[in-house]
């Protein structure tokens, strides 16, 4: 019987997490590093004084998409964690002179567009016309994020030419929704998502109106315990599926034979494999861990310090003395967003009275704080690190707009009832091997995307292969499964493997026994 190949993933993200349960379940012998000293990554857990927190990702969506992995390597989701599909799915604040306007989402279609209507008359109707036309988007778009576009000639096949005709490089996200909604309330709800890949909607490209539209067809999740816990258990069924993780174990750089990835230095010790997934930080990873010389050109240092970056958060991890009359989720807009925008992407400025979100989990997930208590999860838009911004020297401030939004919110007593904190600044997570500070990674410009993305399989190197959200297809937690899913068929096909999951799906919701659902008022 021949050995089985060996696989060294780099990273415990969802990506690297993902991406070993299917090798793994494919017959490959994997072991996986992470810096870390948990599994998570960017959405480990962070804990203290009895208070857990998602350190990252906080929304989860379209849970059939990871199911698919779960179920090819013989595991349920459901046996995972329990989900709960959340009603609202969240709270959208805008600020107005006299008083503020709130706006709960649903999956209601004919709920939401009343509430819409309520906003401006006619924008109900705009709302039903946008879900028409972005569930015919998204199933053009399904073959582009089910495949690798490793070069132009990959998309002129039949199934990936339907989605031509929204690729728009002159229009982006708002400009697209502003032939629709009349209301600038209504848009900027519709047009917000563009944050979950560190870009604002007046740049985005408007292909990604389909983030929305995602959000109201398919809802917005809870794990119980947070997204961490399903990282955590997803790192228990690596290593019942003969996965070995090892933690507090940084990778130095991968070894090479000519152009084919030999092995990974950890600590000094090279280790040798087969091949080399990369789930650390895109761009962080190619310039430290991958010769320049045997980079594609693409991706020389000259080239990765031109490219384009998504912003940064300043996060805020509170425990709170008593319960919190705040939904799961609520996005709070600046008074200028479009200012507010404009001083994170462009001038590289803080922003007086910038956004902010808030995410709330204990009233429905006791597992987050001790009883009687809160764990509340604070974020704000903010520049990378390419901004010359003294966060230590901004943090006060940041925590002061923190505790006046929340007293706005009917938080009473905010500052009071603050038992302690965590921070983490742009500058922390760049000095967490993340290129620039910047959360969301390279940005989704139409430019460094598709085959001018990095791929799944890199370009111009033997055995080296990359997932996550620096990669096609790009940011979030369903997408980098996505990616998971491709680069496990690629290298299983190169290995001489039957992959696990041999297939791409339709993407499209399924009639699941696996996740257990209810709504939440």
């Amino acid at each position: 019987m021949p050995k089985p190949p060996q696989i060294s993933v780099i990273g415990a993200g969802p990506g690297g997490l993902t991406v070993a349960m299917l090798l793994a379940a494919s017959g490959a012998d994997v072991t996986i590093w992470e810096a870390e000293d948990r599994p998570g990554g960017r959405s480990r857990r962070i804990s203290f004084d009895g208070h857990h927190f998602d350190c990252g990702a906080t929304f989860f969506m379209m849970p059939w998409v990871l199911e698919e992995i779960t179920r090819a390597c013989g595991v349920r989701l459901s046996d995972l964690v329990p989900m709960t599909r959340l009603d609202p799915m969240y709270r959208l604040v805008f600020r107005g002179k006299l008083d503020d306007l709130t706006l709960d989402t649903t999956q209601d279609v004919d709920l939401m567009a009343s509430r819409l209507d309520a906003v401006c008359p006619g924008d109900g109707a705009a709302f039903r016309a946008f879900m028409r036309e972005n569930r015919s988007k998204l199933e053009a778009m399904t073959p582009i994020l089910r495949r690798a576009i490793r070069s132009p000639m990959d998309l002129v096949s039949g199934s990936t030419l339907k989605a031509a005709r929204y690729i728009k490089p002159w229009e982006s996200v708002y400009s697209n929704l502003a032939k629709r909604f009349t209301d600038e309330r209504s848009r900027l709800a519709m047009c917000f998502q563009s944050k979950y890949l560190g870009m604002s909607p007046f740049e985005c490209p408007s292909l990604f109106t389909i983030l929305p539209f995602i959000e109201y067809e398919y809802g917005v999740w809870h794990p119980e315990g947070g997204i961490n816990a399903l990282l955590q258990a997803l790192a228990d069924a690596c290593e019942e599926l003969g996965v070995t993780i090892r933690t507090g174990a940084p990778v130095d750089s991968i070894t090479y034979e000519g152009r084919r990835a030999t092995g990974v230095v950890v600590d000094g010790v090279q280790h040798s494999c087969d091949h080399v997934v990369i789930n650390a930080d895109a761009t962080w990873a190619m310039q430290n861990l991958i010769p320049d010389a045997l980079r594609p050109k693409d991706w020389s240092d000259r080239k990765i310090e031109k490219a384009r970056y998504s912003c940064s958060t300043w996060m805020s991890y509170m425990a709170i003395e008593g319960t919190l009359d705040l939904p799961h989720h609520t996005i709070c807009f600046s008074p200028d967003y479009r200012q507010n925008l404009e001083d994170i992407t462009t001038n590289l400025a803080p922003t007086d009275e910038p956004s902010m979100y808030f995410c709330n989990p204990s009233p429905i997930d006791p597992t987050m704080a001790p009883p009687g208590r809160s764990s509340l999860y604070c974020l704000v838009p903010t520049p990378n690190q390419t901004a010359d911004i003294d966060w230590d020297a901004e943090t006060p401030r940041l925590r002061r707009e923190i505790v006046e939004q929340l007293e706005r919110l009917g938080v009473d007593d905010a500052e009071q009832r603050i038992l302690g904190d965590r921070i983490i600044t742009p500058a922390d997570w760049e000095a967490r091997r993340i290129h620039l500070g910047a959360t969301f990674n390279i940005a989704h410009n139409l430019g460094q995307m598709l085959h001018r993305r990095p791929q799944n399989r890199l370009q111009g190197l033997d055995s080296t292969w990359m997932v996550g959200g620096g990669t096609h297809p790009g940011s979030g937690l369903p997408v980098i499964f996505l990616a998971s899913q491709t680069t496990a068929r690629l290298l299983c096909e190169e290995a001489g493997l039957n992959c696990a999951l041999s297939e791409p799906l339709p993407l499209n919701m399924q009639s699941s026994q696996a996740v257990q659902a209810e709504p939440v008022g």
